[in-house]
């Protein structure tokens, strides 16, 4: 999201005086500073070549950085992706606005990962909404939204790839719109409003007794690339592969929920009976800790 906010404002001719990372606020100084150098993230070698200058401070909330905003005679603040909760006293001070960039459809989906929690929900469509910051969680009035439609194969990697490409897009739009349009900001509605916080991590073990296919198929695709999703086995783990899987449509209703019907070792395969008595294909599985050794395993020990 850094990347496409610096360069959706570019886009739009605006001078941008200063980028604050998040991580300056969570990482230690030394060992961020370290990491630039020697394994910089693709937005930090973006900042680098635009030498867009960066702003090195711990808080959104201090004074220090209230008080940079004034002395850079700031017209607009834009966020995209941070933790803190600003404060009136910080998101007051831009002449013009301070902004969000959040990526769903507001009012629904506020909370700090929309793409995950769209696909764990089933949803078929999500967007990006620009709004303004006000004191609560993503619940300032909206200025701008694209829709999105969210495919059956996504995971969130994919989702969120589109879902930038498109801030970057309305990012430019509506700071070009500031010079020839009329921009009337549209509360959000308290009764369509939900909000998601973190999910726990429990999600990551797939339990097929409990578990429908089609909860399996969206749990893995909504937790990649956050974390792996796992099938346990005895006492191990298989670390499912995202993106070699599939439910099968022959009919196993004979079999219990959990049940392993087929291997194939060549292929690291496993094919597991599901709670609605669908199987779930899964290949080029690797055992935690022990990949070399999966193939060994499931021709000896997988019953």
């Amino acid at each position: 999201m850094l990347a496409n906010v610096v360069l959706g404002a570019i886009d739009a001719g605006a001078e941008i005086v200063g980028v604050f990372r998040y991580e300056q606020t969570s990482t230690n100084p030394l060992k961020l500073f370290l990491k630039d150098i020697f394994n910089p993230d693709p937005e930090v070698t973006l900042l680098k070549q635009l030498k867009v200058n960066q702003i090195r401070l711990k808080s959104a909330n201090s004074t220090q950085f209230r008080k940079l905003l004034l002395n850079l005679n700031v017209d607009m603040l834009i966020v995209g992706t941070w933790k803190e909760r600003l404060r009136k006293e910080t998101f007051d001070i831009p002449k013009i606005a301070s902004i969000n960039v959040h990526p769903s459809l507001l009012p629904k989906y506020r909370g700090p990962n929309p793409y995950l929690q769209t696909i764990l929900n089933g949803e078929k469509q999500t967007g990006v909404t620009l709004h303004l910051i006000d004191e609560g969680f993503d619940s300032g009035a909206i200025l701008s939204q694209k829709k999105i439609e969210i495919q059956d194969t996504d995971t969130s990697k994919e989702l969120r790839e589109r879902t930038v490409r498109e801030a970057r897009i309305l990012i430019r739009d509506f700071i070009q719109d500031l010079d020839t349009k009329i921009i009337t900001p549209i509360a959000q509605s308290k009764k369509y409003a939900t909000y998601f916080p973190n999910i726990k991590g429990d999600e990551k073990m797939l339990d097929f007794t409990y578990q429908t296919s089609d909860e399996i198929s969206r749990t893995i695709r909504a937790l990649h690339p956050f974390l792996r999703t796992y099938i346990t086995y005895q006492d191990k783990f298989f670390v499912v592969d995202p993106y070699n899987f599939q439910i099968q449509l022959e009919d196993v209703t004979h079999f219990k929920p959990g049940t392993i019907i087929a291997k194939d070792p060549e292929k690291q395969s496993l094919t597991i009976v599901c709670k609605d008595r669908k199987a779930i294909k899964f290949k080029n599985l690797k055992l935690y800790k022990n990949p070399l050794m999966t193939k060994r395993y499931i021709e000896k020990y997988v019953l």
